[in-house]
């Protein structure tokens, strides 16, 4: 078998198991590509007199998010990686990187290989992780450097960045692998609880000098220092909030500037927000307001908002202190940086 075949039939594989197991959401995938704001507003206003609860599907309240929505933008293709970085967006799609700045414009644009895992972004490089490769760029587009995989049956997922180090999952190896900013391998990560990974579902970040991962086969978030020492985990499996539905969650891992954890959830889309320690704070989006679908939305926060990125679509949600005080973030009485938000 050559190995473009081989190459097909993983990235098929990977959107396959992305999706596979979480079809009791239902919904649709995040619609086309021509999507106005004022457009996509009147959709998720219109979901939103369904009265759907998120995890109480008998309850007649409605979940009331902190956040609403201000902006959003189309990418010319399916989006496979998405990162802040200063004022930048950048946004993978399939063979190109598209930078923009924080309202959309696109800024540069450079050539890729196709099927990549995930991107992360440190140091002014641009990071992008392959089933068995890392590659490394400046922003103008120029390749700085890349090197293959530690192993030989590696099948690399997500990959999180410090100023001195990579921390990439391995789905087939079950494992992290760290290595060194230019590429040596300093070690391998193992799970004191054993990573169970059903899918291509196997996240991480870096937040409060620790590593916080998914082991979604187990419901949970692990956290690691940066030298691979086990800290401990948080969560469990289950519909209602605060919990980790379907099969395999959560997918995507992020964190504020005041150190919490911000989780993304496939299945019955939302995302939620948990203390460093991974007590759980509150929901902040739900699939209504994220468009739908099956498939987990890529998050990224910053200051008082959060940027979405899911099918073709970038979208900026900004903490409203008038919605909030109908949501579960009015009894919050954290510092917590999301909540400076706008007064209309």
């Amino acid at each position: 078998m050559d190995q473009n075949r081989l190459n097909k039939q993983k990235i098929s594989r990977k959107n396959f198991l992305q999706v596979a197991g979480s079809v009791i959401a239902g919904g649709t995938i995040l619609g086309s590509t021509g999507y106005l704001l004022s457009n996509r507003t009147q959709e998720l206003n219109h979901a939103k007199r369904e009265n759907r609860v998120l995890g109480d599907p008998l309850s007649a309240q409605p979940f009331q998010s902190p956040y609403k929505l201000v902006a959003s933008f189309a990418t010319p293709d399916q989006i496979e990686g998405f990162e802040l970085y200063n004022d930048k967006m950048v946004v993978a799609t399939p063979n190109n990187i598209n930078i923009y700045n924080t309202k959309g414009r696109l800024i540069n644009s450079f050539s890729i290989g196709s099927n990549i895992r995930d991107i992360a972004v440190e140091n002014d490089l641009i990071y992008l992780l392959f089933a068995a490769r890392i590659e490394v760029y400046h922003f103008s587009g120029l390749l700085k450097t890349e090197w293959e995989a530690c192993s030989d049956n590696s099948d690399y997922c997500s990959m999180a960045a410090t100023p001195y180090h990579l921390f990439v999952t391995d789905a087939s190896n079950k494992n992290i692998c760290q290595y060194t900013v230019e590429g040596g391998l300093e070690r391998f990560i193992e799970s004191p609880n054993r990573f169970i990974i059903p899918s291509y579902t196997f996240g991480i970040t870096y937040a409060n000098n620790s590593i916080y991962c998914s082991n979604p086969g187990r419901h949970s978030v692990e956290r690691y220092t940066v030298k691979g020492q086990y800290l401990g985990s948080f969560g469990e499996a289950g519909d209602a909030p605060g919990r980790f539905c379907g099969c395999c969650n959560p997918v995507h891992i992020d964190y504020t500037s005041a150190g919490e954890i911000i989780t993304s959830e496939k299945g019955n889309p939302r995302i939620s927000c948990y203390d460093s320690e991974g007590n759980f704070r509150n929901l902040l989006l739900d699939a209504e307001q994220l468009g739908g679908g099956n498939t987990a939305y890529k998050v990224k926060v910053s200051k008082d908002k959060i940027f979405v990125a899911g099918n073709k679509m970038v979208s900026t949600f900004q903490f409203d202190k008038v919605l909030a005080t109908n949501s579960g973030c009015s009894t919050c009485s954290k510092n917590c940086p999301l909540r400076e938000g706008i007064s209309i």
